[in-house]
């Protein structure tokens, strides 16, 4: 946890810091939106999006005892509820990014290669595309919630943060949405 705040701390201050926090988080922001997407084009625009506004709003972030990468999830959340509600996106690359914020990668990591795995692994598991076309049939609530929870094990405080709801309410959408897609799975619909 402290590494992680000093990480923070550094990119509030220091714009090519922050490519050290996208480097970090990136892989993981990505997988969580691909997974409530299911498309590798809309989930690098809407990642990308993602990152542009924790670079823009990091210097906001303040410490409320849940990780840094709870903040980043919220952020994805939104940008994915905009997304279901527009039914578009908007083009941001990379070299967007780095021209009008001065943000630039540290390392290497690979997007092509990443995204590659990803798709691997969605068309290795037919049964997660299954759950997750029930799962995106849901209200987004319950989208949101059991994806943080099962394909992002997050807990139920950080789910709560993410959410802006009390952890009873998390347990309850939980609850319900675990039922809609185990009956929903039960009937054959999908």
């Amino acid at each position: 946890m402290q590494q992680e705040h000093d990480l923070v701390e550094r990119a509030k201050q220091d714009s090519t810091a922050f490519g050290d926090v996208y480097d970090l988080y990136y892989p993981k922001i990505f997988n969580y939106i691909l997974r409530r997407v299911g498309d590798i084009e809309i989930a690098e625009d809407v990642t990308t999006e993602v990152f542009m506004k924790a670079l823009g709003r990091i210097h906001t972030f303040t410490w409320r005892g849940v990780p840094f990468s709870a903040w980043l999830y919220r952020i994805a959340s939104n940008e994915m509820a905009n997304y279901f509600r527009d039914k578009h996106t908007r083009n941001i690359s990379l070299e967007t990014m780095m021209e009008e914020q001065g943000f630039e990668p540290a390392s290497d990591f690979d997007i092509e290669t990443a995204y590659i795995e990803a798709q691997e692994e969605i068309d290795r598991h037919q049964q997660f595309l299954r759950v997750q076309r029930v799962i995106m049939e849901l209200p987004l609530k319950y989208q949101e919630a059991l994806s943080l929870r099962y394909f992002e094990k997050k807990s139920i405080a950080e789910i709560s943060h993410i959410m802006s709801k009390r952890p009873g309410t998390i347990k309850s959408i939980l609850s319900r949405g675990a039922e809609k897609v185990r009956k929903a799975l039960l009937q054959g619909i999908h």
